[in-house]
């Protein structure tokens, strides 16, 4: 980060774009953690994708004369049957008689069978199968932000004042990240399925500056994601359906997350309408959590600028419920829409989801799918910026705080705005 803002002057001026810090994915409720008490813990706080499981479930099989409810007919083979009949030949009387060709009244049955449809949102393979469900998606999400507030500083020993931060400097966070998540599950029963989760993330992070600095960058790749988990489908029958999920996450160097998902449905002719509320306990490795870049100075060493959504807590709770709607176009197409509205810890956010899905067998489906925010109450918000640099020890002249070496440092605040998130991905979902 050679020139992080060129007003910072001093301090925040001579950093070197270098290792990863901090990240997040707003919509995706991504974070990093930061030990403000000390240096940054290393790796250096890979990006957290709060990723929620995907593994779905879906209803008994069952044969109904119903004529919805996402399934489609299959008609009976129509062989008909014959028997003739002939006259006796034997008398005069009977001699003129013709043979006739009678038909056999016939009673033919349509039954309708279920087609498991595996892009369905309460999909879950069934007693003794397996399911796949292979995502890989990209996701950008960014804000724009402004320094609202300037810290007078001056290096420790010398009467040369500068400021680290300055009014009314613009700045853009974005984050580009490609994902490649593979959710497995289990069916014990019909009922009940094991759940696995392994995701490999691909990012690359940076701050942008409207005053011609050069950008500050950096990327960061691995197996960040694991978890395991069980669902219940506890109601399953001609016109109501609901499952319940737990699950346990972890992500590499950042937390321990506790997830719980309760979803229901109501069956009409070949839709499901349903509601879903779900919820998460992140257990932070460190007090802190949000976006930074850390680089190494003109001397090599680590120096820091980040912007933290939490400051001082170990842990934090996200919350959200949503609607939705499954309905079976024909018998290979599907199409799904869902809206959910969530609290996540530090901001508000609504977002609308659309998918389509293609599934030719009972055994393999794809599903395109797409979701963006469009309301997100970090807009406005005001969120603090911190520093850690190395080599210059300063102070705040107004009062004597002293900004010391090697440690994060609350230098000033900055004001969110457009903030924003969008993904899009393609699913390939297998039961065997």
């Amino acid at each position: 980060m050679k020139k992080t803002l060129p007003l910072l002057l001093g301090a925040l001026a001579i950093f070197n774009t270098g290792t990863s810090f901090a990240s997040t994915n707003i919509g995706t409720r991504a974070g990093t953690t930061a030990d403000l008490s000390g240096a940054p813990a290393t790796r250096e706080q890979t990006n957290v994708n709060y990723k929620k499981y995907t593994t779905r479930t879906t209803t008994k099989t069952y044969e109904t004369k119903n004529d919805g409810d996402m399934y489609y007919v299959k008609p009976t083979n129509r062989d008909s049957l014959y028997k003739s009949y002939t006259g006796a030949q034997s008398s005069a009387a009977n001699a003129n008689k013709t043979t006739v060709r009678k038909t056999r009244s016939e009673n033919i049955t349509t039954k309708m069978r279920r087609k498991y449809y595996l892009a369905h949102p309460f999909f879950q393979p069934l007693g003794e199968k397996f399911g796949s469900i292979t995502d890989l998606n990209y996701t950008n999400s960014s804000y724009d932000f402004v320094i609202n507030q300037m810290i007078p500083t001056r290096i420790i020993g010398s009467g040369a004042a500068f400021s680290l931060a300055i009014d009314g400097v613009n700045g853009k966070w974005n984050t580009n990240q490609f994902s490649v998540t593979e959710h497995f599950s289990y069916g014990i029963n019909d009922r009940v399925a094991l759940v696995g989760l392994l995701e490999l993330n691909i990012d690359d992070y940076k701050f942008e500056y409207d005053n011609g600095s050069p950008a500050d960058t950096m990327d960061d790749s691995g197996l960040n994601l694991f978890g395991f988990g069980a669902q219940w489908r506890f109601v399953d029958n001609e016109k109501w359906i609901a499952t319940a999920s737990a699950y346990f996450q972890h992500q590499q160097d950042i937390s321990n997350n506790f997830l719980i998902d309760i979803k229901g449905g109501y069956k009409v002719s070949k839709s499901t309408i349903y509601g879903l509320v779900r919820g998460w306990y992140i257990d932070l490795e460190g007090n802190s959590y949000g976006n930074g870049i850390t680089g190494n100075d003109e001397y090599g060493a680590p120096a820091t600028f980040y912007i933290p959504y939490q400051v001082g807590d170990s842990n934090a709770m996200y919350i959200e419920g949503g609607l939705g709607v499954f309905s079976v176009l024909n018998e290979d197409w599907t199409l799904n829409v869902e809206g959910i509205f969530g609290h996540y810890d530090w901001h508000n956010q609504a977002s609308i989801k659309g998918a389509i899905g293609w599934q030719p067998n009972d055994w393999f489906a794809l599903n395109l799918y797409a979701k963006t925010a469009f309301y997100d109450s970090g807009n406005s918000k005001n969120l603090d910026l911190y520093w850690m640099e190395p080599h210059i020890e300063a102070e705040n002249p107004a009062d004597g705080t002293v900004f010391p070496l090697n440690q994060l440092t609350n230098i000033g605040t900055v004001k969110l705005d457009n903030v924003s998130e969008t993904t899009i991905g393609l699913q390939a979902i297998f039961q065997f």
